[in-house]
């Protein structure tokens, strides 16, 4: 986020069309001049005036121009901030990320909202259970199969896409792991949902093996 006020209203919006988001983390250096992260932190604190000017806010422009009072309201309702400015230490945002994860699990179920911020009634959703997949019972994808080699040195990962004669088809590479699993499925690369989901659950482990440094295994399925 760059900006004291479009950026902020992206946010709101996004985050008002997710109940479930009940969390965010400030992190990573603050914009110079704009002060979004200090802007954020004003708005959660003190809100809006009559101008929709975010009180106490730094930045040269902090007015939501595009954002009604009554949804500040919501936002700042829905919302816990974790002032994490200035950190860039991923290991320690993870870590946040994780302590958040197990106070949520804590929390009485009671705490989930609709939209509209009304209770949902819990008992009326149906909870799946879902079940075990044997790896061997897979339906195979007729488009072939794929080799996930991350290449830490080069920053690079490697996706080399075979049909079952073991052919060489292509490799796809790319930086990360989204771009990666969009070229394939644009390209129609993958005929399965099962083997687009494994792809990008494979895909985003290997990325992160690179990021945090350690051995990346494919699973087989």
């Amino acid at each position: 986020m760059e900006t004291e006020n479009i950026g902020i209203e992206k946010i709101i919006q996004n985050t008002l069309a997710t109940p479930s988001l009940k969390y965010l983390i400030l992190c990573g250096e603050d914009s110079s001049g704009h002060f979004s992260g200090q802007t954020l932190l004003s708005l959660f604190e003190h809100g809006v005036d009559e101008r929709m000017r975010i009180i106490g806010a730094k930045g040269k422009r902090p007015i939501l121009a595009n954002t009604t009072s009554e949804d500040v309201d919501k936002f700042r309702k829905q919302m816990e901030v974790v002032d994490m400015i200035g950190c860039t230490d991923l290991e320690k945002i993870i870590q946040k990320i994780e302590e958040l994860t197990l106070k949520e699990a804590a929390l009485p179920k009671e705490r989930l909202s609709s939209s509209s911020n009304e209770k949902q009634n819990i008992s009326q959703i149906k909870v799946i259970t879902a079940k075990e997949k044997d790896p061997d019972k897979v339906k195979l994808d007729r488009a072939g199969y794929f080799v996930i080699l991350p290449k830490a040195e080069q920053g690079k990962i490697l996706v080399e896409h075979y049909n079952y004669a073991n052919q060489l088809l292509r490799i796809i590479q790319g930086d990360n792991a989204r771009d990666i699993y969009w070229t394939i499925i644009e390209n129609n690369w993958v005929g399965e949902m099962s083997h687009a989901a494994y792809l990008g659950k494979e895909l985003t482990a290997a990325q992160l093996s690179m990021q945090m440094g350690f051995k990346y295994v494919q699973d087989k399925a």
